[in-house]
């Protein structure tokens, strides 16, 4: 039997879905997809600021780790859509909380960082 997760060990692979999950875009996407199946086109307007490249990766790498259950529905034109599998569901109550933290502590925030005028 192996050790435990342990996120601070380099040798860890927990480390490497931390770094997934903890993404900034990665958290987006989760957060945006919290209203259910979402489009690719809806992402775009609702993550502002990501490159399609950059939805398209984050969208693969969180189906690849079953945080994300991607639906291709058969029909011409393409029409794709995008949930939160209930393993990203239990993520997305933990980044609705980050969320909250940064959004309510924005003032102490930016009054400490130096780069703010």
């Amino acid at each position: 039997m192996g050790l435990p997760p342990n996120v601070l060990s380099q040798r860890c692979a927990s480390r490497r879905y931390l770094a997934l999950v903890a993404s900034k875009w990665s958290l987006l996407v989760i957060n945006a997809l919290d209203d259910g199946p979402a489009r690719n086109g809806f992402l775009m307007r609702k993550v502002e600021g990501i490159s399609q490249k950059m939805l398209t990766q984050t969208l693969r790498d969180l189906e690849t780790t079953g945080i994300v259950k991607r639906e291709d529905h058969g029909t011409v034109p393409p029409h794709v859509t995008y949930e939160l599998t209930p393993l990203g569901k239990s993520l997305r109550l933990e980044v609705h909380s980050l969320v909250t933290w940064v959004e309510s502590h924005m003032p102490a925030l930016r009054g400490a960082d130096p780069n703010q005028s």
